[in-house]
């Protein structure tokens, strides 16, 4: 973790000429020298913060710049708070399940799905039953219609190496 991450330049940072200054009310003071603008920064004991270099002429703030930085880091901290990271949880089965264990591994996936995590669902084929990839697919199409109230395919079966797979999210909530 930085300590200090400037992206502003403030007081005699600012080499501009001249500049547009705005106050710590938000009035406009008008195109200023930067000289002029830090000396009315200090006066009210303030900070001169540059936080459009790219306009012309480069736009000033006067500002507290430790209040402004914090109350940044304040924002940027309850954003990432009420972030949801989505996570991909996977369900595998074998291509000769039984009735019991399948709804079982269905029951497993609505709980993924509901908390808001994606889904890959994959069915590994052993030994000789990989010369039946038919019956793979028809145990994914029937795991898609036991979650299709609450799900939507992303990508549909597809088959990579001794296994098929199938992605799926939950639908949007409206």
């Amino acid at each position: 973790m930085e300590i200090s991450k400037q992206e502003h330049q403030i007081n005699e940072e600012i080499r501009d000429r001249e500049v547009l200054v705005i106050d710590d009310q938000g009035t406009k003071l008008g195109v200023l020298s930067a000289k002029e603008a830090q000396k009315i920064a200090y006066d009210k004991n303030l900070d001169l913060v540059k936080i459009a270099p790219q306009a012309t002429p480069p736009v000033c703030r006067i500002m507290d710049y430790g209040k402004f930085c914090f109350e940044q880091a304040k924002r940027e901290k309850e954003a990432r708070k009420n972030q949801k990271v989505v996570e991909i949880k996977e369900i595998r089965m074998f291509s000769a399940i039984d009735t019991h264990d399948f709804n079982t591994k269905v029951n497993q996936a609505i709980k993924f799905l509901q908390s808001g995590d994606k889904l890959k669902v994959s069915v590994r084929f052993r030994k000789r039953a990989i010369a039946h990839p038919h019956l793979g697919e028809e145990l994914l199409e029937r795991f898609r219609e036991a979650c299709g109230d609450i799900a939507v395919v992303d990508k549909p079966a597809k088959m990579e190496g001794r296994s098929i797979v199938m992605f799926m999210s939950p639908k949007a909530s409206k």
